[in-house]
């Protein structure tokens, strides 16, 4: 049986190796979905994804925004351990989106299309869980 891990006690490498395979997988993803949605009219949005050009644009952006801020959030404050603590928010923040898009294919009856927004909400606490509690990045002194 493992002890617990304590203060002083330091995460295995691979967890330190895991947690940052996914800040790097999902910053890569949600970085580059909100470009996506920023950078491609959305008259072409709308011929990929449906939900694109049934909702008023201002949401749409809004939604790029926050995937875009969650992308970089999730891995530039602990890649310059400047501000890491803001990794963790932005692992949360990540997860709380990927549930409202849940909630929201749900509601238009879409519940077929949501089972890559629980792997992302999975790995976004798994983040946040790892970088909160278990192989936390300290900040620069």
């Amino acid at each position: 049986m493992a002890a617990p891990l304590g203060d002083s006690a330091r995460p295995s490498n691979a967890l330190r190796v895991g947690l940052w395979v996914v800040q790097a997988l999902l910053g890569v993803l949600f970085a580059g979905t909100g470009l996506w949605k920023l950078m491609t009219p959305v008259a072409q949005l709308a011929a990929m994804i449906p939900w694109a050009g049934q909702v008023p644009a201002a949401f749409l952006y809004a939604t790029a925004v926050v995937d875009l801020c969650g992308g970089i959030g999730v891995v530039l404050p602990a890649l310059t351990r400047i501000k890491p603590g803001l990794t963790v928010l932005a692992a949360l923040g990540c997860a709380a989106l990927q549930i409202s898009a849940i909630v929201f294919h749900v509601s238009r009856g879409e519940a077929a299309n949501t089972p890559f927004n629980f792997l992302l909400v999975g790995l976004s606490l798994f983040v946040f869980w790892g970088r909160r509690y278990r192989a936390p990045i300290q900040p620069r002194s």
